[in-house]
């Protein structure tokens, strides 16, 4: 059996400690919404200040902590990301008298951009909102009714979930631009994504991905969506 060298050695740690190094360890932070709701989130700040920055959302029974990899991802291209729990992160999603509407999940994200905004180390007009599933609906009924976001990118959108309609939400967003993402076994996502190119007089690009699955596990089998994510953000942000 062959042993490694010394200097194999040396430079496989000196690897392991560079990315260390370069990883960004967020700050949790909270805020409250409208309704009195206290909301947590992890803060990624890249080093250079003021910074566009990109609000991440989790899909269904799951939590901010799936939009990790990606968030640092940003973070190296010089864009803050703030991924947030929705209320009852990681549980069914009910609303709070256990009934199927959803809308108090827009309160959450109206406070996650705020926040945002008023944050110094934050670029004024350069905020983004990428979500996923129900995640992708909250985005863009929050970035149709706030003319301050100015791209999304919406990760198994659906034409509706739970009374989170699409259409008139993308018809308000209007003439900014929109990514839509959704895997070609995941037929919902991938008919309401196609669907929503239309919708709305800005650009809106499609990306159909293959076995990917649905919602942020997309993030995990499929190693360059992130990347795409970020090119994307770079594009309509910076």
């Amino acid at each position: 059996m062959k042993h490694p060298t010394a200097s194999a050695i040396v430079l496989l740690l000196l690897t392991v400690l560079a990315s260390r190094v370069s990883a960004v360890e967020p700050q949790t932070v909270s805020f409250t919404t409208r309704d009195g709701v206290q909301i947590t989130g992890s803060l990624f700040l890249p080093d250079k200040h003021p910074a566009p920055a990109v609000v991440l959302l989790h899909m269904m029974t799951r939590s901010r902590h799936d939009w990790d990899g990606a968030a640092q991802k940003f973070v190296d291209a010089g864009i803050a990301a703030l991924s947030v729990d929705f209320r009852r992160a990681g549980q069914p999603q009910t609303n709070a008298k256990g009934g199927d509407d959803l809308a108090d999940l827009v309160l959450d994200v109206e406070a996650a951009r705020a926040y945002l905004a008023a944050r110094p180390e934050i670029a004024s007009g350069r905020i983004g909102i990428a979500g996923a599933s129900v995640g992708a609906n909250v985005a863009a009924i929050v970035a149709g009714n706030d003319a301050s976001v100015r791209s999304l990118a919406l990760l198994s959108p659906s034409l509706e979930y739970r009374n989170l309609r699409m259409e008139p939400a993308l018809r308000k967003f209007g003439s900014r631009p929109a990514l839509l993402v959704a895997s070609s076994e995941d037929p919902y996502a991938l008919r309401s994504a196609r669907g929503m190119v239309s919708m709305g007089d800005g650009p809106r690009e499609l990306r159909v991905l293959s076995g990917a699955g649905h919602g942020t596990v997309m993030l995990s089998r499929e190693s360059d969506l992130a990347t795409v994510l970020v090119d994307w953000f770079v594009r309509t942000l910076l």
